[in-house]
């Protein structure tokens, strides 16, 4: 028996992973670093008719692509393998046919249209629970109501059924969840949920029972959409004599749309215009392609940073953590008990943070392949001084090209509102003016060419706005930009020159 802490990230490859379960993946990762545990990733397919092709390898990038790996799983390996529960097929059907044994599971022949009917009955008596139950299994076609010379027949022909868990009848099911605090469920209010399907393949509720103790897993941290599945499965550890090998549960609450109103989802994130996916899902089928965090620009410790605090906290004022900070502070205690509303400012916010700690080095390595897209060497330009002249105002690598596309490109287009404010008569003349001083200037530097400027401007009485919002409409084409001393100074004179000289002959 491992004598450590064992947690397992178990998603179902039916399609591209929610933030939400990435949220999810991530609290369990911390927490088996801070307690020097095992992270495990299990893929449960069980439900074979939901499987989405190419979701199991989306789920496995992701992961990676957050930098949050597990130690043990699909590419791992590990002494509890298979991870993919599809592959585990043999091992579920004996601990079902031993509940069945034991007295705690039966065999259920009902037909879909059956149960059709008995929903639609107990509809009209307007009974508010209408499930399969200790109450109505009594009225149903299984081995609780059926000889068991008719049971063997039936299963002999090979007739379809499910192996259905066999509720008690007046029992209250109790349990401390770590996050969410104490539950009680009464026997009444639960259904006899079925753990073995006519396909042959266990549904969620026995396979992840047994896969969890046969792994030994210590821990339970998944979302608040299983809090009410939990009872049936402390029965199952119960009925199949695993009480003591029990993990702790805890449930995550729901990651809420931005006014607060329901669970995110990928609905809201199409009507808002942002993703809710990590990294792009492209569906092979019909070739749909769905943006990810990735794509977008975020960087992954960024967005991981961001998702962490979204339902966690610190305790301390501090927003801003490494992974390894995380892993230190990290507590299941100081997770929130209500959902956390969704704030894509608060993730740009943080994404601007974390641009703002990268070297303009490490900007410029992915900037430069921005620019050979668009046919631009980027050895060919001061790129680092250019960087550090509009760092600030990024929030995305790929915002550099419209802070800066103009160093790059001279302008052929020109505001026609600064125009109409700022272009008079004697513009081109005062511009002129500015060439003849651009060419005697030995040194061009932001210091010179504040001090050359001011000094002509005193001399010529000229406005100081009319001249500053010239010359930067000559070599931006706009009002956009930093000190117009620092573009001119990167510029070069001549490109400053030639610049000037093209805006006096093209604005008339």
């Amino acid at each position: 028996m491992i004598n450590r802490v064992r947690v397992r990230f178990a998603p179902s490859p039916t399609g591209p992973l929610h933030i939400g379960g990435v949220r999810t993946a991530i609290f369990n990762y911390l927490f088996a670093k801070k307690n020097g545990g095992d992270f495990i990733l299990r893929i449960e397919d069980t439900d074979q008719n939901r499987y989405v092709p190419g979701a199991e390898e989306y789920i496995i990038q992701a992961l990676h692509w957050l930098g949050i790996d597990p130690n043990e799983g699909i590419e791992q390996g590990g002494e509890f393998g298979p991870y993919r529960q599809s592959e585990r097929k043999p091992i579920y059907k004996k601990y079902a046919e031993q509940l069945i044994q034991d007295g705690y599971a039966y065999y259920a022949f009902d037909t879909s249209e059956e149960l059709d009917q008995m929903r639609e009955r107990l509809k009209i008596e307007k009974n508010p629970i209408q499930q399969y139950n200790a109450i109505t299994r009594i009225d149903m076609k299984n081995s609780l109501t059926l000889s068991a010379q008719i049971v063997s027949q039936k299963l002999a022909d090979k007739e379809p059924y499910v192996i259905r868990l066999k509720l008690p009848d007046d029992e209250v099911i109790t349990f401390n969840d770590t996050v969410l605090g104490e539950f009680n469920f009464h026997s009444s209010q639960l259904d006899d949920k079925i753990l073995f399907k006519s396909d042959g393949m266990p549904t969620y509720h026995l396979a992840n029972v047994v896969d969890d103790y046969l792994m030994q897993i210590t821990h339970v941290i998944r979302g608040s959409e299983w809090t009410n599945s939990t009872p049936s499965h402390i029965l199952l550890y119960k009925y199949l004599g695993w009480e003591k090998e029990m993990p702790f549960f805890s449930h995550m609450p729901l990651i809420l749309r931005p006014d607060g109103k329901g669970k995110l989802s990928k609905r809201d994130g199409d009507r808002l215009g942002f993703p809710v996916f990590p990294i792009e899902w492209i569906n092979l089928d019909t070739k749909e392609k769905y943006l990810g965090y990735r794509e977008v620009g975020y960087f992954p410790e960024a967005f991981l940073n961001f998702l962490v605090l979204l339902g966690w906290n610190p305790g301390i004022n501090q927003e801003i953590f490494t992974k390894e900070e995380l892993i230190q502070l990290f507590s299941l205690d100081r997770i929130g008990k209500s959902g956390s509303k969704f704030d894509l400012e608060k993730a740009k916010w943080f994404n601007h943070r974390y641009l703002q700690q990268k070297s303009s080095k490490e900007i410029a390595s992915v900037f430069s392949l921005i620019l050979e897209e668009k046919g631009i060497k980027s050895v060919d330009f001061p790129v680092l001084k250019i960087i550090d002249l509009v760092k600030d105002r990024a929030t995305f690598i790929s915002d550099f090209w419209e802070l800066t596309h103009y160093f790059f490109i001279a302008p052929n287009n020109y505001d026609p509102q600064i125009i109409k404010k700022r272009w008079k008569e004697d513009t081109p003349q005062m511009l002129e003016g500015i060439v003849q001083l651009l060419l005697n200037i030995k040194e061009l530097n932001p210091i010179t060419l504040e001090s050359a400027i001011k000094l002509f401007i005193e001399e010529k009485q000229y406005n100081m706005g009319q001249v500053l919002n010239t010359i930067r409409l000559s070599l931006v084409g706009s009002s956009q930009g930093p000190s117009v001393f620092e573009i001119a100074s990167i510029l070069t004179a001549d490109e400053t020159v030639r610049r000037i000289k093209k805006a006096i002959q093209q604005i008339k």
